[in-house]
């Protein structure tokens, strides 16, 4: 086994081969490899010495990630409000500060590395995400403004009263938010070496990331070695012999595929620039929106179906181009699943509930009318979703350890008793490996490599890393501070022993979001919070509890799990993306503590503004998660439902169970032949339950401008694959030989290879290589997510002017 050897030179291949290959007009001559290894070489070295020598943990990083985290707060905030929706801005953040410090290049003292743009990256989204980590979008608001009004009572006294709102001023919030900002931090680091390093969890994200950044610190920096590939791929194209295939460099499996990227100077500097002028564009064609939106607030409802449908159920357009770039960032499938959510419920429960009497108030308000009638529904399929998909992320480790645990059962001494007599166990180590709990890509490499328990795992150098004792130390106090914060904010509702039970539960379920966003990446926390609030009603049951102290403390309990499988993943994404590019941990967990604690504070500061100056909720932040919340908890604490509510939401939850099943199946080797890291193609048409409960407590006007978004995102993709699809039909790969066996990866990597990763020098046309494909490909993702962030953040930030007018009285037009 050779898990850290790596070959300079393509293996298997030999001048004096007993067959000689024969000579095209296209073969590759020797020295063209030759050519080929030493650029990566160089490309290895260089890398080695800018980890060495950059600066890990700089002031400048530090402000710079502080100041794009404030304004993404503000954007979270606004939005969070609204819809419940909010964006790390990972992408956006790291091409902001690239951009920056790219301007003030001639006025810096050293330069500006990818090492530090991953600490502005890292510090940003802990600044921005706050306002979600903290229950400012959520719990917080359904505290302060829907709890009911009159005497609060035990359950079964015949009273619906819950002691009315809490009144919560700027300090509580703050010491709230200070003490549920750190642990989720601290709990991610020992998580980091072993879905990180070992697994090698895909994070997709955070590897967008990386590639992202890579790309943009070589402009400059590239021009000898652009003419050293150049002049290698003219010849390529001129002579060609037997292509091999070649084993890793000696670097991390990510940062080793990233450094034979070939990446030309001038291209890469056209290549922010358009990004930073796209950005630049989005939002200020957003922000003049906004503007125009404030003093025309008839623009946000715009009735496309005809005035009977918009007066009287609600289904306008609000054609805000922030909306329609969340719905490119979401995608086409999950933007066309809200859609049908919203069909469902605006299109039809909506009007079965008016005509049949069981919603009488008008359509649009939340304790009477419709609109709060289907939310019920739409929790219940929210529910039944979580639960379904939480509990196959438990159990899936276990089913793809069933044949390892089986056969290691069988050839113990107690199997032997079981074991079938005519069927040898030694036929099953040829032609079959077992699965890991997370391998997503079956490749001959995991089928060829020793267990991944002999390979050796490269990792940062131990001074770079996060001591086992910083973590023994401050886990258990920030867990401590959380409680007695908590203690301090709502010690009068919720005793010292729940706070520390939803702690430690919050603690538990933060793995589960960790795992799901490293495979699917996407970050589980309505359901993790929804799953703490089911589980905490077992806790405060009726008979012992009031009604006022049972809600406001399953509310409490699933903001802490929210807030910590919030911050455990934004640190993760993080960490992947500093992983491949050789960053710092030490730093990035530092920097993620600095920006979660003045994140903390700045977002009660900026929801106190927003609170103070609108009425909420209204007509312009309607604080729909709030409602869910708060209507999750009447559920699980046994208050009462609407009539036919209870019906409806049984039939939908049972519908969503089998629903999931179905997606969960369509992901699965079960329906793909056998193979691993592919869906079959009909699960795009089975609609996800979490995006249909979206849909639903969501009014249409907001569905309908993400469908638009999603639309835009489907017709993207379309036109660069058509574009793009001659073009890959001329490039060919090698099957990987067993020199590729060599690397670090075996069963249980968790990554799956793009072919151009497992091959050499590939074949070439016209000049252009297999990674320059897949690069492009890239490119053009990343192109797109950088439009509709600058749409996001044009609206977000621009209604900071919003605010302002507002709070000065300016009148509407």
């Amino acid at each position: 086994m050779a898990a850290d050897a790596s070959p300079s030179r393509p293996m298997g291949h030999s001048p004096s081969s007993s067959r000689a290959p024969p000579r095209t007009p296209h073969s590759v001559r020797e020295d063209d490899y030759e050519r080929y290894y030493e650029d990566v070489d160089a490309d290895i070295e260089m890398e080695r010495y800018t980890r060495a020598t950059a600066r890990s943990f700089t002031p400048r990083s530090l402000i710079a990630g502080i100041i794009i985290g404030a304004l993404i707060t503000f954007s979270n905030t606004y939005f969070g409000l609204q819809t419940g929706w909010i964006s790390t801005m990972a992408m956006p953040s790291a091409l902001i500060g690239f951009s920056v410090f790219k301007v003030l290049s001639k006025y810096l003292s050293y330069p500006f590395t990818p090492i530090e743009n991953v600490l502005i990256q890292t510090v940003a989204g802990a600044v921005g995400t706050m306002p979600l980590g903290c229950g400012f979008v959520g719990v917080i608001p359904a505290l302060e403004f829907l709890l009911k009004d009159g005497p609060d009572g035990p359950a079964g006294d015949g009273g619906e009263g819950e002691g009315g709102p809490l009144r919560l001023g700027f300090g509580k919030l703050a010491l709230w938010s200070l003490g549920v900002c750190l642990f989720g931090v601290v709990f991610a680091v020992p998580l980091r070496k072993e879905v990180i390093v070992r697994e090698k969890l895909k994070f997709p994200s955070g590897t967008a990331s990386a590639l992202m950044l890579r790309v943009l610190h070589r402009s400059g920096q590239g021009d000898r070695k652009a003419k050293t590939r150049a002049r290698y791929s003219s010849e390529v194209q001129r002579d060609e012999e037997e292509d091999e295939v070649l084993a890793a460099p000696h670097e991390s499996e990510e940062s080793g595929n990233l450094l034979r990227k070939d990446h030309g100077g001038g291209d890469d500097g056209k290549n922010w620039r358009s990004k930073m002028r796209l950005l630049v564009a989005a939002f200020a064609f957003s922000g003049v929106y906004t503007l125009f939106s404030y003093f025309v607030p008839q623009v946000r409802d715009i009735p496309i179906l005809g005035l009977f449908l918009a007066q009287n159920w609600r289904w306008t357009l609000n054609p805000s181009p922030a909306y329609v770039g969340q719905g490119i960032i979401m995608g086409p499938s999950t933007c066309m699943h809200m859609l049908v959510g919203a069909v469902f419920g605006w299109g039809i429960l909506s009007p079965l509930a008016k005509s049949r009497g069981w919603a009488t108030g008008p359509v649009g308000d939340w304790q009477t009318g419709s609109k709060g009638w289907i939310v019920w529904v739409s929790l219940a399929i929210m529910l039944a979703d979580s639960i379904v998909s939480l509990g196959w992320l438990v159990v899936k480790p276990l089913v793809a350890r069933a044949p390892q645990i089986k056969s290691r059962i069988l050839a113990s001494r107690f199997g032997h008793l079981f074991a079938k007599p005519d069927k040898p166990r030694h036929r099953s180590h040829i032609s079959y490996a077992a699965l890991s709990p997370i391998t997503e890509v079956s490749t001959p490499v995991s089928h060829q490599s020793p267990p991944i328990d002999h390979q050796a795992d490269e990792d940062a150098p131990p001074s770079q890393l996060i001591s086992t004792r910083t973590v023994v130390i401050l886990l258990p106090l920030t867990l401590i501070l959380n409680v007695i914060c908590m203690h301090f904010v709502f010690g009068d509702v919720m005793s010292p022993l729940l706070s520390s039970l939803a702690t430690l539960l919050a603690v538990l379920l933060s793995i589960m979001g960790v795992r799901a966003l490293g495979e699917t990446d996407l970050n589980p926390v309505s359901g993790i919070s929804k799953l703490t609030q089911v589980i905490f009603s077992l806790a405060t049951p009726a008979g012992q509890f009031s009604r006022r102290t049972a809600l406001v403390t399953n509310l409490l309990a699933g903001a802490v799990s929210e807030s910590g499988a919030l911050q455990a993943g934004d640190m993760m994404q993080d960490l992947k993306t500093g992983h491949i590019l050789g960053a710092s941990p030490k730093a990035q967990f530092y920097g993620q503590m600095i920006g979660s604690l003045i994140g903390a504070v700045l977002s009660t500061a900026v929801y106190k503004m927003y609170v103070s100056v609108y009425q909420v909720p209204g007509p312009m932040f309607q604080t729909p998660t709030a409602y869910t919340w708060v209507m999750t908890a009447r559920l699980v604490t046994g208050q009462g439902l609407p009539p036919m509510a209870w019906q409806a939401s049984i039939l939908a939850g049972i519908a969503f169970i089998a629903i999931t099943i179905l997606r969960i199946i369509g992901a699965s080797p079960i329906a793909n032949g056998g193979q691993h890291g592919t869906t079959a193609p009909w699960r795009a048409w089975i609609p996800g339950g979490i995006a249909v409960a979206v849909g639903m407590f969501n009014e249409p006007s907001f569905t309908l401008a993400r469908a638009i978004g999603g639309l835009i995102a489907w017709w993207w993709a379309r036109k660069h694959a058509k574009s793009n699809k001659a073009k890959d039909r001329d490039f060919e790969f090698e099957p990987p030989t067993q020199a590729a066996t060599t690397g670090r990866d075996g069963p249980g990597s968790g990554h799956g290879h793009h072919p151009s990763m497992l091959l050499g020098p590939p074949h070439m046309v016209d000049g252009r290589s297999a990674e320059q494909t897949a690069e492009e490909a890239d490119a053009v993702s990343s192109t797109i997510v950088v439009l509709a962030s600058g749409l996001i953040l044009g609206e977000g930030i621009l209604s900071i002017v919003n605010l302002l007018l507002a709070s000065g009285g300016v009148p509407h037009l």
